[in-house]
């Protein structure tokens, strides 16, 4: 007997809705089951309630994979475009805050991109507060749960990653690729901030709540953003980008003043003002705050600026400009926005997100080896994975 569903998507997130939607716009039979009580959990939260649902720059090369090519054909069959489109079609208004990053308009407007989501997939039954217990492929795709047994033709795998647990992250998508014998990348926090040992945070817990215009390198990978002193270290945009990049013993260098040479504003400040003191001058260049603490650890704070040497002064901006920092961790899943790493791309169809040994499964979203920057890069790839597998399945 055929099952009563051809496909069943596991996860109400962005990557399962749109997945359910474009496979039930074309006629198939979809069943969604969420374990938690509500879909959509992450978009609700995201962009403090306002949801930075796309970029207007996406670009292959701003996703973080073993296997960077395989996100080009995904992005480009259903581009950031394509999705503003949806939104325009459903009259949500939006805005671009910064470096291309897209927001609905309005506290807890986020709310209209889960509606929007539903709208679109209204022909697909969704059902949520379900737990599921096993899986199994014989003839079909077997799904035990708290509510009973479902069955269909194919399986959408969308439970994302270890991200956010308070909001219903598990492992499930890692244990199940491992039952069915797929390899996973090693999963880590991405977009997560960094904490450091005892001796940093001394002087870096004072500093708590400043945000500052920061320069952030590891790895090749350079961002120019917010950076923003917490009680354990750094956050803040440029960290958070950063911390894709950065692996256990890596040094960051940091630019606390990326708005020009350091040492020649300090000689120019030196021969106007030779008798203020060298932390009255670096606080022309960086929040008084953070002048006072690096002037103090730089060992020039009560010094003026006229008893100084000019090279000290340049290699004081020199520092100030390269301040080498290396973290002894991160904030953990809790805090990260995403998870790096997931199911190896190497197994799935660029084209369609299909587990090439397993026909019928499909992986899409979070779940699987791709990890885009900060900034609406990653609801893009829930999007265009989504799709990918919805045209498909």
């Amino acid at each position: 007997m055929k099952p009563p569903w051809d496909i069943i998507v596991l996860g109400g997130g962005a990557a399962g809705l749109m997945a359910a939607a474009v496979a039930s716009a074309r006629g198939r039979r979809v069943l969604v089951l969420e374990r938690t009580d509500a879909v959509g959990a992450k978009i609700l939260i995201s962009g403090g309630g306002r949801c930075n649902f796309t970029n207007l720059d996406i670009r292959p090369e701003r996703f973080l994979s073993a296997n960077p090519p395989f996100v080009r054909s995904a992005l480009s069959r259903f581009t950031q475009h394509d999705f503003i489109a949806l939104v325009t079609k459903h009259r949500i208004p939006f805005y671009e805050k910064t470096l291309g990053q897209l927001f609905c308009e309005g506290a807890g407007s986020a709310k209209r991109i889960v509606r929007l989501l539903l709208d679109e997939a209204s022909k697909a039954e969704i059902r949520t507060g379900i737990a599921v217990k096993s899986v199994t492929k014989g003839a079909a795709f077997r799904v035990e749960t708290s509510a009973g047994l479902f069955e269909a033709e194919a399986l959408i795998l969308a439970t994302g990653g270890l991200s956010i647990p308070k909001l219903g992250a598990t492992d499930f998508a890692f244990r199940l690729a491992a039952q069915f014998g797929l390899p996973v990348i090693p999963p880590r926090p991405a977009l997560v901030p960094l904490v450091f040992d005892a001796e940093d945070r001394n002087w870096m817990a004072p500093l708590s709540g400043l945000s500052v215009d920061a320069v952030a390198r590891c790895r090749g990978a350079v961002f120019r953003e917010g950076l923003l002193f917490t009680h354990r270290g750094l956050s803040g945009p440029s960290i958070l980008q950063i911390s894709s990049y950065w692996r256990p013993g890596d040094a960051l260098l940091v630019d606390l003043w990326p708005a020009g040479a350091a040492g020649e504003a300090l000689t120019d400040s030196k021969r106007a003002h030779p008798k203020a003191l060298a932390k009255t001058a670096l606080a022309s260049l960086v929040p008084e705050r953070l002048a006072d603490i690096l002037s103090e650890r730089f060992g020039v704070a009560e010094r003026r600026m006229g008893d100084l040497k000019d090279k000290d002064l340049h290699a004081f901006g020199d520092r100030l400009k390269s301040l080498s920092l290396t973290p002894t961790g991160d904030e953990g899943y809790a805090k990260a926005e995403v998870t790096a790493g997931g199911v190896d791309t190497a197994v799935l169809d660029q084209k369609t997100m299909q587990v090439r040994a397993v026909p019928g499964l499909y992986i899409v979203g979070e779940a699987v080896d791709v990890t885009g920057w900060l900034g609406g890069y990653n609801f893009q790839w829930a999007w265009s994975s989504g799709w990918a597998a919805g045209s498909a399945v």
